[in-house]
């Protein structure tokens, strides 16, 4: 599989981020869930620039939900459909089973 630089990704964090940090994340957009929770999304260069992203996450101690990349054709179907498909997710006991899509 070869690295789609145009697929944006979604990052899904528990508790409210201030958007003043999407300077920090690189640039990506902030989405305040009304689950409590944030989302990072938009594109990302590389693998490299992904896994500084996490580290960043890790770093400031938030708690990671779910990391997703969406190409194109998800990205229709979960406008028409609220679908959620290809989640790599981590849910702790203390999180809601619904999970919310991040517009892009």
């Amino acid at each position: 599989m070869q690295y789609d630089p145009s697929a944006p990704y979604e990052i899904r964090l528990q508790g409210h981020l201030d958007t003043r940090w999407s300077d920090w994340f690189d640039g990506l957009t902030i989405s305040l869930e009304d689950t409590g929770n944030t989302c990072l999304s938009g594109p990302v260069a590389d693998q490299s620039a992904l896994h500084g992203l996490l580290a960043k996450i890790r770093d400031l101690g938030l708690p990671l939900i779910s990391l997703r990349r969406v190409s194109s054709s998800q990205e229709t179907e979960n406008a028409t459909e609220n679908k959620d498909t290809e989640n790599l997710s981590h849910e702790q006991p203390s999180f809601s089973s619904t999970r919310d899509t991040c517009s892009i």
